[in-house]
């Protein structure tokens, strides 16, 4: 499944910068630029960050937040980092509270030699979003706005790699497509023409922390529809729970001089989508993420207003849905333990009696332990009419279960 990880916070915190002087990323001295290697995972972005000249980790790229995030309160115990303060937050429904805290003064190294100092920092008590276990690697927190704001960002997904630059010095490279973008509240805008059938300029954010293609808001505007043809699903993960919602296809998404046939779509259920820590008092129509922009290589210019897109081998991928019907969460020490955690209603995988809780033990005569998350997802998604045979422990029992994917949008 294609997760959009949204963050519960309701917007209660508002964290205070250090003084001028300290605060910021800068690149080396008598450098311009600096080429960092990433990771994509489920269509997410995964640099490399050393806290406090100490403790590495790796940080989710996520245009869609203002605030350094660190996912789980032990690793700042490790530094022994002091608090300035601690909020207790309810998610919606009530049924969960949320712990977290405020650091001050943290330096964040990105290598090769990004530095950022008199930075603050989120701290969530626990890993209430899992992050590691629904990526299948290991995910320490969100970094966003700080770097953006600094840099000129070139993500080139397809090559691994995120080039850094200043922005007195940038200047665009050729075969590479302007788009123009604002940015308000600290993240990303873009107004563009989707076709759904009816052609209809929405405003969307580009929000590289969101591992599904499109999400569009139907309580946003009138001519916003679910398809006739489309599937029940959960479209995405919170601090509060699952994000539920529908799933179908329109006819095309624009970027610019790209068009982007036959798009899946996400459509969330009312009161479902609430990321508050993403979202702002800006009006906007829903989002553009990680399935999308893994189809290009992307260069963000806030300073500029700018974002520039280049297509690269994936352009012309067609758009599935999740084929199986299937959500696996990672395990163990080493996530190689891989545990079905949802069956979709009706779905092959449903019908084929594959249960919720069952441990995946082989897929296609491979041994699941042998692959990483990602790896197991594109084995049991990989095109319409394939053959998948899985081997199943169900509370000690081993059971064969054959199916047949398919697209029901």
């Amino acid at each position: 499944m294609k997760y959009l990880l949204a963050i519960f916070l309701f917007g209660i915190i508002t964290l205070r910068a250090q003084p001028l002087q300290l605060l910021g990323f800068r690149l080396p001295e008598g450098r311009s630029s600096i080429t960092v290697p990433i990771e994509i995972s489920n269509n997410l972005i995964i640099i490399p960050v050393v806290i406090n000249n100490q403790l590495p980790l790796k940080f989710i790229l996520d245009t869609g937040v203002r605030t350094t995030i660190l996912t789980e309160k032990s690793y700042s115990d490790i530094l022994g980092l002091p608090y300035s303060r601690q909020y207790t937050i309810a998610t919606p429904g009530d049924e969960h509270h949320i712990t977290a805290y405020v650091t001050n003064n943290v330096t964040i190294y990105i290598p090769p030699g990004i530095l950022g100092t008199g930075h603050s920092m989120l701290v969530l008590e626990k890993d209430y979003l899992e992050l590691r276990n629904f990526l299948g690697t290991e995910v320490h927190g969100i970094l966003g706005y700080e770097l953006f704001s600094r840099f000129v960002v070139e993500i080139d997904y397809e090559g691994k790699k995120m080039e850094l630059m200043d922005p007195k010095s940038f200047k665009p490279k050729r075969k590479f497509h302007q788009l123009p973008i604002t940015i308000e509240d600290t993240k990303p805008f873009l107004n563009t023409n989707v076709s759904l059938p009816k052609r209809k300029n929405l405003k969307l954010l580009v929000d590289t922390g969101a591992s599904h293609g499109l999400l569009l808001d139907p309580a946003s505007d009138n001519e916003i529809q679910i398809p006739e043809k489309h599937i029940n699903s959960s479209i995405g993960r919170a601090l509060g729970g699952d994000i539920t919602g529908q799933m179908g296809r329109i006819e095309s998404l624009e970027m610019g001089k790209y068009i982007l046939p036959k798009v899946i779509v996400s459509y969330p259920d009312p009161n479902s989508y609430m990321d508050t820590l993403k979202a702002s008092s800006v009006i906007r129509n829903g989002s553009i993420g990680g399935e999308i922009l893994t189809r290009f290589t992307v260069t963000f210019n806030y300073p500029g207003g700018k974002m520039y897109l280049k297509k690269n081998g994936s352009f012309k991928k067609e758009f599935q849905n999740n084929l199986s019907g299937l959500t696996l969460k990672a395990k163990g020490a080493q996530l190689r333990v891989f545990e079905v955690i949802q069956v979709r209603e009706k779905s092959v995988s449903a019908r084929a009696d594959i249960r919720k809780g069952d441990i995946v033990i082989s897929i296609n005569g491979k041994q699941a332990e042998d692959f990483n998350l990602n790896e197991i997802l594109g084995e049991i998604n990989v095109k319409p009419g394939k053959k998948v045979v899985f081997l199943i422990d169900r509370d000690g029992v081993q059971l064969k279960k054959e199916l047949i994917l398919e697209s029901e949008i």
